[in-house]
């Protein structure tokens, strides 16, 4: 027998992928956080090198590339962060550094805007950065390459510009906790799958945006991205 709901349930939201009519259904989105010495500096703290930490962002919050979107409300100090994005491809658990990198399907350029704010205001009481991460539009992303299409992650180069002036600029190879080394950890703690997405942390560099702001970012090989703020709501 069919299920029915009360209500209409909304479409999952996909990505596209490189080469591929069909994209890739969102289910999950997991970000790291401190993930570049550089950043953490910036925000005032030295990296835990004894193991990542995480935070989460609804599927509600996957925007395309190419986007126009409000600011968001209830900030007054919104931030962009340029990051790495692995999509998840194969169900893993409690994986090892070579089950891990074999259960990756692609990667992505992807925005994580922060309502710095808001999270700064949670951090310093002691509770969680929900109001500040976790919103709506707030994970930007443009086209999945696949894992197998793409160059050994390390040297290529990561950076945002708001209009003309580059603001963030690194590389790869500066990430703390390499790909395989996040998705052996956080599978220790959720049963991973496709649908899965994984936003490694952003690069030294982070700023405010602002009404009319463009904002372009890429990283060597992979499908660069964009997003136009627009006025409040």
């Amino acid at each position: 027998m069919s299920q029915t709901y009360l209500f209409d349930i909304p479409p999952t939201p996909g990505v596209p992928v490189k080469g591929e009519t069909a994209q890739y259904p969102v289910s999950r989105i997991f970000c790291v956080g401190r993930n570049y010495a550089a950043h953490a500096a910036e925000m005032g703290f030295e990296v835990d090198r004894e193991a990542p930490f995480y935070f989460t962002k609804p599927a509600t919050a996957i925007t395309p590339t190419g986007s126009t979107i409000p600011y968001p409300p209830g900030t007054e100090n919104c931030h962009f962060e340029m990051e790495l994005v692995i999509a998840i491809g194969v169900p893993v658990f409690k994986a090892d550094l070579a089950e891990a990198e074999k259960a990756v399907y692609g990667y992505a350029t992807g925005i994580d805007l922060t309502r710095r704010d808001l999270q700064l205001a949670a951090r310093e009481k002691g509770r969680p950065w929900d109001f500040g991460k976790a919103f709506e539009n707030s994970a930007i992303i443009a086209e999945i390459t696949r894992a197998g299409d793409y160059a050994e992650l390390g040297p290529q180069k990561i950076w945002l510009k708001v209009g003309n002036e580059t603001k963030q600029d690194a590389t790869l190879v500066e990430l703390i906790w390499k790909v395989p080394e996040i998705v052996s950890h956080l599978s220790g703690f959720y049963h991973l799958a496709p649908g899965d997405l994984i936003y490694t942390g952003t690069p030294a560099g982070v700023g405010p945006i602002k009404p009319g702001d463009v904002i372009t970012g890429g990283i060597d090989g992979l499908a660069p991205l964009s997003l136009t703020i627009g006025p409040a709501e």
